[in-house]
């Protein structure tokens, strides 16, 4: 069932929305000087390159970070989490590429963003589980305080409860090629309200025309977990998406202060260019 690979899909408008919240996550946290554990329970290949055989195969970039990364020379002040992960996304060129930063060549994945944040006190945990994309992972350089898990990121984030740093924050981006993933997923954060209740854990979920994040939004409710806040990037609506994502979701357990206006700024510049008879919600889904 180990199929997917997400270098056909890199720097899609999905990716673009999860990283947004990542970044404006993580800014959050590193005004606190107290440890941090980051754990990534499905890490991907780290970074890749848009010329890839795979990535060129759909090129679903060219409708998610190309065009934005056209904009980065026209944001103004008021842009502020949109212009830092586009400096970032710049960073990852020259990290890659000799000749700078003038021209998009790679993506850079969540393994990149965190490590981007990492500082001595923290630690980082990347798990992944396909063969394949582990060892792509491994050709990517990690600080000491971070490491790579071949293995289930639910199950290693399970085991790794409590941790010993005084904060926890936790990305679970499954590929949810199984329809149980749904519920494993939100047992897993029941378990992490339980065992870390101040933990901040962001869960990407595709919006289908199945409609199965439904059974995950559900079921968190059910649990009895509190401080569940969600934002949806909708490109259309699910009546005219025969096949594939119609949108893209984030549901975040304990979202730091000032996380919806950070985001919902970022994505009011980002929906016109990406999505023009789209939108953007954002709100509680169970609150406090």
């Amino acid at each position: 069932m180990l199929a997917y690979q997400h270098a056909y899909h890199a720097g899609n408008f999905a990716d673009v929305h999860k990283h947004l919240t990542l970044l404006a996550v993580i800014r959050h946290l590193l005004r606190k000087k107290s440890p941090v554990t980051y754990v990534d329970t499905h890490a991907g290949r780290g970074c890749y390159p848009l010329d890839a055989q795979e990535t060129r195969k759909l090129q679903e970039y060219r409708q998610g970070v190309a065009p934005l990364w056209e904009t980065r020379e026209r944001l103004g002040d008021s842009d502020a989490l949109l212009k830092e992960w586009l400096d970032a996304l710049a960073k990852a060129q020259r990290e890659t590429r000799p000749e700078g930063e003038s021209r998009l060549a790679v993506y850079p994945g969540s393994p990149w963003w965190l490590t981007q944040a990492l500082r001595p006190q923290d630690r980082l945990s990347l798990f992944e589980l396909h063969p394949g994309e582990h060892e792509h992972l491994g050709a990517q350089a990690l600080p000491s305080n971070a490491r790579r898990i071949h293995g289930d990121g639910l199950e290693g984030l399970r085991k790794q409860l409590p941790v010993a740093t005084p904060r926890l924050c936790v990305l679970i981006d499954p590929s949810y090629e199984r329809k149980e993933e749904y519920a494993e997923v939100a047992s897993t954060l029941a378990e992490v309200g339980r065992k870390a209740r101040h933990g901040v854990v962001m869960i990407w979920y595709p919006l289908l025309p199945a409609g199965r994040h439904r059974l995950l939004l559900e079921e968190v409710k059910r649990a009895g977990l509190r401080k569940l806040w969600r934002s949806e990037f909708i490109l259309k609506d699910p009546g005219e998406a025969a096949h594939g994502m119609y949108g893209s979701g984030m549901l975040v357990m304990n979202p730091p202060w000032g996380l919806e206006q950070a985001l919902g700024e970022a994505m009011a510049r980002i929906r016109p260019i990406l999505a023009p008879q789209g939108r953007h919600e954002s709100g509680w889904w169970v609150g406090e």
